[in-house]
């Protein structure tokens, strides 16, 4: 299984102002990343919304994106298969193997949760083995799924009973646990750093490899951070992720997830706005938001159509 180095953009879904998904725009999206550098599309994951899509909609999704994988082979897929039926998992899994991807990843059930890491690890490992020609990496989000389950702990678990088992998408703060599972059967699984903000605490740690939203409309910025810190100008490092601290903060400032659509929209690519329940940005707002965005003075750090 070869590694992933550089970053992967967890992709927005492309919608119309009904909220239908527009998956003639998938095309042009994948050569809009290819164009920034962009190695990898983590699709159908928290920034995709695969949460709020239906079953069939993230299939539709995986078709439109293989698609034009298939063809250019630049920008490789990781598709998000679910997370609180394994039979539904294991549905996706097939599918996305049938259509090609690249591989793909599993988040921990947030409804009923597991009781510990070997239950986590035995719940992955059925999807894991129903695709066992396909890489299979974790997606650790627990301020999201509520699964708070030590990573080490799980790779414990699960390196033995899932052969396909490629790594973590780490998207917590616990930089002893990642360095843990970074150095867990000397360096045998890649982990995707998740947090976009502190980036340079993830480098420093031995991450070759970041999945974040931020990255499909500032990869200039990340790329030139990550120049930095191999260069060992540290000084430039720092002033570089706190651009990004500060665009990060507007996320909050406008209400949350949903004002990465609205920084897809200042850059060109309109995708619409998020589903219910997540709140969108009103047109009075998004005005004050371009003029906080432009006071940023970082025009040249976002990426370009």
């Amino acid at each position: 299984m070869n590694k992933f180095e550089g970053l992967i953009a967890a992709p927005f879904t492309p919608m119309d102002a009904k909220g239908e998904v527009l998956y003639d725009q998938i095309s042009g999206y994948y050569d809009f990343l290819e164009k920034n550098k962009i190695v990898g599309a983590f699709i159908n994951g928290s920034t995709g919304e695969g949460v709020s899509l239906s079953q069939k909609e993230k299939m539709k999704a995986v078709e439109a994106w293989t698609a034009k994988s298939k063809v250019q082979k630049t920008v490789k897929v990781i598709n998000l298969v679910g997370g609180t039926s394994y039979k539904e998992c294991i549905e996706n899994a097939l599918h996305s193997a049938e259509n090609g991807v690249n591989a793909i990843a599993l988040l921990a059930p947030y409804y009923f949760k597991p009781a510990g890491a070997k239950h986590l690890a035995e719940f992955c490992a059925l999807v894991a083995e129903a695709v066992p020609q396909t890489p299979v990496y974790f997606y650790h989000i627990p301020v999201l799924s509520g699964c708070y389950v030590s990573m080490y702990d799980f790779l414990q678990e699960a390196a033995p009973i899932i052969p396909n088992l490629a790594g973590i998408k780490y998207t917590h703060e616990d930089f002893m646990d990642f360095l843990s599972c970074i150095h867990f059967m000397d360096g045998k699984f890649e982990m995707m750093w998740g947090r976009d903000e502190n980036m340079l605490s993830a480098l420093v740690l031995g991450t070759r490899s970041a999945v974040g939203s931020t990255f499909n409309y500032a990869a200039p910025l990340y790329y030139q951070l990550i120049e930095a810190f191999d260069n060992g100008d540290l000084t430039k490092a720092r002033k570089l992720q706190q651009m990004s601290i500060d665009m990060i903060r507007l996320l909050g400032k406008y209400g949350g997830i949903a004002t990465g659509k609205a920084y897809m929209k200042y850059i060109g690519l309109d995708f619409g706005q998020f589903r219910l329940p997540v709140k969108n940005m009103s047109a009075k707002n998004y005005e004050k938001f371009v003029e906080d965005v432009n006071a940023l003075n970082m025009q040249e750090l976002f990426s370009k159509l």
